[in-house]
């Protein structure tokens, strides 16, 4: 089978290798020479507007029986709708699916209109006075979004990173003044107090079948500091489960996202592909944060890497409206990102990757390569996003952990940085202390 995987990062060479585990030919569109992605492909198109019509044209002329679409920004310029009508099957959502993530007023407002479970309280206001009220009349503090897509960036929380009404204001303004991520409106959220948790699932129409739960750590540093980025690691459970979450507080987000389904076949906007749920877990259970249409980057490395069932036949069954099944590996997995120094504030640009193949090798780890460039040398170079993924597994998250260290040994550069407190004994105490504490 031909498979194109639209793509340039980790999430994209996790969902790669899969592939070419299962029996796929591989055809890869990305705009950086991931030396992963271009080392598990027959044909690549490198594309680096990554224009749909482009690329979809090109998967024509290779005759592409499937294509895997990595990340949002190809969805939201209806890249699966291009396929579609040239007779390719693609397992994403289409442009009108994907405002599930790329539309976050689209989304708040479909969970009032179907009263999902977990909702929280919100405001859409397209003027700075708007916001302002709102803020004062609230009395709580709130999470502060632009509607569209961001790269998991642009969100501000009043308590964290604002510390006063003005500065909520101010950043209010800064959204709707630079019309930021395409609109000149800002949402402000209810902040939920708890533990954030990912909870991904397949989906075609009303048919949703779950992954493994998986806690991502955004905050650049370690001690869960620092900016907020697209994601420094995240670790899996091997019962599907995480230390702080239960089967009904599982059971109780799954609801939510069942429901999400439904919605979007009511609207005759049916959903195929990935639906990522970000959610926090309270006192009072979970509450939906927001959703991606797509594989999360970390999450993907942790629910790929168990993945037991054929990838290419049940994202095949996705894209044609047939999923049935899908089985995973009880293994706990662990996820750690090298990212150059400064990342999520003012990242080096000027580094270099070396992979001890050899060493990695007898880790038991496998790494994902992200936003790096293969040059004419062979060397790898950073950009200034994240560089490349380490994800070990084992039957706990304490063995897994401990595979995914072993595994960073066998990577050197300078000017690279890791959260080594991911997954660890400490970390993982503190998140439940916390919503024991919450809860009693």
């Amino acid at each position: 089978m031909k498979v194109l995987v639209v793509g340039g990062g980790a999430r994209e060479h996790i969902m790669a290798e899969v592939a070419v585990r299962d029996g796929a030919e591989l055809f890869v569109a990305l705009n950086n020479k991931n030396p992963g992605l271009l080392d598990l492909s027959s044909e690549f198109l490198f594309c680096k507007d990554m224009n749909p019509i482009a690329i979809s044209k090109w998967a024509h002329e290779k005759n592409i029986d499937l294509a895997l679409i990595g990340p949002e920004s190809a969805l939201a310029s209806g890249i699966v709708d291009n396929l579609n009508t040239l007779d390719i099957p693609a397992m994403g959502p289409t442009k009108s699916a994907s405002r599930i993530e790329v539309d976050k007023e689209f989304m708040r407002d479909l969970s009032s209109e179907f009263s999902f479970p977990g909702q929280l309280d919100y405001k859409v206001c397209s003027t700075v006075e708007e916001a302002r009220h709102f803020l004062e009349s609230f009395g709580k503090d709130c999470a502060i979004k632009p509607i569209g897509l961001t790269g998991g960036k642009g969100v501000k929380v009043m308590g964290d990173q604002l510390h006063s009404i003005d500065e909520a204001v101010n950043f209010c303004e800064e959204i709707i003044d630079t019309q930021m991520s395409g609109y000149a409106k800002v949402v402000l959220e209810e902040r939920a107090i708890g533990e954030e948790f990912t909870l991904q699932a397949f989906i075609s129409g009303e048919i949703v079948i779950p992954m493994p739960a998986a806690q991502d750590h955004p905050h650049a540093l370690e001690g869960d500091i620092g900016a907020i980025t697209g994601g420094m690691g995240s670790y899996s459970q091997a019962d599907g489960l995480l230390p702080f979450l239960s089967q009904s507080d599982y059971d109780s987000a799954l609801e939510t996202i069942c429901a999400t389904a439904a919605a979007m076949n009511s609207i005759n906007s049916p959903y195929r592909g990935i639906l990522y749920g970000q959610f926090i877990l309270t006192s009072d259970g979970p509450r939906l944060v927001e959703y991606n249409a797509r594989f999360g980057d970390p999450e993907a490395m942790n629910a790929l890497s168990v993945l037991n069932s054929n990838f290419l036949e049940v994202s095949m069954d996705i894209a044609l409206g047939n999923l049935k099944s899908v089985d995973f590996e009880p293994k706990a997995t662990v996820c750690k990102y090298v990212v150059p120094e400064g990342y999520g504030t003012t990242p080096r640009s000027d580094c270099s990757l070396e992979v001890d193949s050899t060493l990695l090798s007898s880790s038991g780890a496998s790494i994902y390569y992200a936003a790096v460039n293969l040059e004419e040398n062979n060397q790898i170079s950073t950009t200034t996003s994240r560089s490349a993924a380490v994800v070990g597994k084992g039957d706990s998250i304490e063995s897994a952990e401990k595979v995914t260290e072993a595994g960073l040994k066998a990577v050197s550069g300078m000017g690279l940085y890791v959260r080594h407190d991911i997954a660890t004994e400490a970390s993982i105490s503190k998140r439940v202390s916390h919503m024991e504490n919450l809860r009693s």
